[in-house]
């Protein structure tokens, strides 16, 4: 789809809220997990934050030519379970999503 001149894509926020002073354990490992994902057919970007006020709070912000692309390589990295177990050893609650489509 092209906006304004532009192909659009398809942008997720992802916030992993982690058990207090494992934030920095669970980037380290997630961080390992995350090359096979930039490699993965349509990646456009994958940056990773640290809340500034919050050091247990990891945020990914996701860009991808479709949404299929990442629904796609959500599917596959379900079958090795990793970010299951990691969620289990790290995670204070459950990650939080949010499915972007651009307003202007």
């Amino acid at each position: 789809m092209i906006f304004k001149g532009i192909p659009m894509s398809y942008t997720v926020i992802s916030e992993y809220p982690c058990a207090s002073g494992k934030g920095k354990e669970f980037l380290k490992l997630l961080l390992i997990e995350l090359a096979d994902t930039r490699a993965y057919a349509g990646c456009q970007l994958l940056e990773t934050y640290v809340d500034q006020d919050n050091l247990d709070l990891i945020v990914l912000w996701e860009k991808w030519e479709e949404r299929s692309n990442r629904e796609s390589y959500m599917a596959c990295s379900a079958e090795t379970s990793m970010l299951d177990v990691m969620g289990l050893l790290f995670l204070s609650g459950a990650p939080r999503f949010l499915y972007l489509t651009a307003a202007e």
